[in-house]
């Protein structure tokens, strides 16, 4: 199959995105806490992709028909939450989408853990 310009916009469209974007934005760097908490945030990743192209009537015959053509990118990075890793002990807290959750959350991780900690080891 012979190269066609729109082949070579869809290759530097979708170059331009990798560079955007790897496996760290979906899991990210852990940040570990004084206390020895080490916390993960994980969030979503939505892409659309778009490229499209025509080459139209040469002026003259035997003249290269000229071509026109574009592609485009959208994406959306959505905070889930963050896994919260504590003594051994993995837990999810989720992020909604009101403002300060994921400050909210961090804080309340240590907090959290413990509760949840005592609630169990009370009960045996």
């Amino acid at each position: 199959m012979d190269k066609t310009p729109i082949s070579d916009i869809m290759a530097s469209t979708l170059q331009k995105v990798r560079e955007m974007i790897d496996v760290n934005t979906v899991v990210g760097e852990p940040i570990t806490t004084v206390d020895g908490i080490t916390i993960i945030p994980v969030s979503k990743v939505v892409m659309g992709f778009a490229a499209g192209g025509s080459e139209y009537r040469a002026k003259t015959p035997g003249e290269d028909k000229p071509f026109g053509g574009g592609s485009g990118a959208g994406v959306t990075i959505s905070p889930l939450g963050f896994l919260i890793v504590n003594n051994g002990n993995v837990r999810f807290i989720t992020a909604n989408n009101s403002s300060g959750a994921a400050e909210k959350a961090i804080e309340m991780a240590p907090e959290l853990i413990d509760k949840i900690k005592d609630t169990f080891t009370s009960k045996n």
